[in-house]
């Protein structure tokens, strides 16, 4: 009878060997890596350790995949708040440091944890950034997704400019999820819902934006929408749920010239899902 073998699992590395390996430039470069997914728990035991993670990451001369695990230990043993705290200081001023690092990815990195924890200096990188594309240390729609971690009203003024002169339609559509939250804003995304000339996908989060902004005039466009007879389909269909979900139902149920829409579009409606929730609809309300 065979005896069946016993899987084996690789040796977890000692905090001490770990970060030894990952700070040694003369460990090779798979190692360290390795080592440096084992170091967090390490990195806060001494300030010794703090420094010379933080050396690997602030050395342009360390190859960038052993940076970019460097700046992964210090994010993952920030996670443990309490213990973290005596090194918060030292990893912010570090990620300041790399903010505006040549290179792109360590620069995305670091700007992306500096958003988490709030930090002025890179929301002020950030918006100089979106204003002056000379200065941007990311792409615009990243700068704007980071944004979202804090917005203040600054970032809505510099989002609703992005809206109408975009550099890109993707910054367009992170701009308009930015400004989602913007009562201001909800003027902007009425005229963007409405423009049969726009992304459907840009029309999608003015929906939304506005369904939450100001239901009602978002109702009373849905209305309208569905009633168009050249409106698109996916738009109809959001619409339609809308005013399910949210209309007052005894004035639906009344609006003839609704129910004569919806009706069209539970026959017409090329998509098997929309003529469904056509007919949902029409059910709901007795027809």
């Amino acid at each position: 009878m065979s005896k069946k073998k016993k899987s084996r699992k690789s040796p977890t590395l000692s905090n001490r060997a770990a970060m030894a390996m990952a700070t040694s430039n003369r460990t090779p470069m798979k190692q360290r890596i390795t080592a440096m997914a084992e170091a967090p728990l390490a990195v806060c035991e001494s300030d010794d350790n703090l420094q010379a993670v933080i050396g690997v990451l602030r050395n342009r001369d360390e190859p960038v995949e052993v940076r970019l695990a460097a700046i992964d230990t210090l994010a993952t043993a920030a996670f443990s708040v309490i213990a973290f705290e005596s090194c918060r200081s030292d990893y912010i001023a570090a990620l300041r440091e790399v903010s505006d690092d040549p290179n792109p990815q360590i620069r995305e990195s670091a700007l992306g944890l500096l958003a988490g924890e709030k930090d002025g200096m890179a929301q002020k990188k950030l918006l100089d950034g979106l204003k002056n594309p000379d200065k941007a240390l990311v792409p615009p729609e990243k700068a704007l997704q980071l944004l979202g971690y804090d917005v203040h009203a600054e970032a809505y003024s510099v989002a609703r400019d992005i809206v109408s002169h975009p550099p890109s339609a993707v910054a367009k559509q992170e701009a308009l999820r930015l400004l989602a939250a913007d009562s201001a804003s909800a003027p902007l995304f009425e005229k963007v819902l409405r423009d049969k000339d726009e992304l459907r996908e840009n029309r999608q989060i003015a929906a939304a934006a506005l369904n939450s902004l100001n239901p009602t005039k978002f109702q009373a466009h849905a209305r309208d929408m569905l009633l168009d007879k050249t409106e698109y389909e996916d738009i109809q269909a959001t619409s339609l749920t809308a005013l399910d979900e949210f209309g007052d139902d005894q004035a639906v149920g009344k609006d003839t010239a609704l129910m004569k829409s919806v009706d069209r579009l539970s026959n017409k409606a090329l998509s098997a899902k929309y003529k469904k929730s056509a007919r949902q609809f029409l059910d709901k309300h007795g027809r």
